[in-house]
């Protein structure tokens, strides 16, 4: 009779009423239009930081960041394998030197929470090199507010070359 309540509980957290949906991917937390002010704000710096790939201003750039972070990103390869790499900023600001290549990234149906001085951006993202798709994926903003500006403390994302939209 010891099993029984053990029992009576397994069964009854192995109901459809108790199992969790999981997800492959974190949905829009807020895909209507940002009217907020706090969340316009957010994405301006946000954009501002893209821009900046086009341009090559890396003075623009590292205005936008706050300089305790950096980036990471996790690279799925073409044969399916996977890795990751931690850049502080000044490696990853090396990496964006002029090469003779125009690069673009935009991001779509961003989705924007912020509570206090912090907040982040969860976007899909597409880089294209001379106007063809390079790699796509999931970009992650961490952002700081700093003096009443917010900084991007982190960016963190995934790549991939397919399955891209179009």
């Amino acid at each position: 009779m010891k099993l029984l309540p053990f029992a009576l509980a397994s069964l009854l957290f192995a109901t459809p009423a108790f199992a969790q949906k999981t997800s492959d991917k974190l949905p829009p937390a807020n895909p209507i239009a940002y009217e907020d002010q706090d969340a316009a704000a957010v994405l301006n710096t946000v954009n501002a930081a893209l821009a900046t790939l086009e341009s090559s201003d890396t003075a623009t750039l590292r205005s936008l960041l706050q300089p305790e972070g950096g980036v990471a990103v996790a690279v799925e390869l073409p044969d399916g394998s996977r890795r990751f790499k931690h850049l502080s900023w000044d490696e990853y600001i090396a990496k964006l030197a002029p090469d003779g290549h125009r690069y673009s990234e935009a991001i779509s149906n961003p989705a924007v929470e912020i509570d206090g001085d912090i907040a982040m951006v969860w976007a899909a993202y597409r880089v294209t090199q001379d106007g063809k798709l390079m790699h796509c994926g999931y970009d992650h903003f961490d952002l700081v507010r700093v003096e009443g500006k917010w900084k991007i403390l982190n960016i963190t994302w995934s790549q991939r070359t397919q399955g891209c939209p179009a």
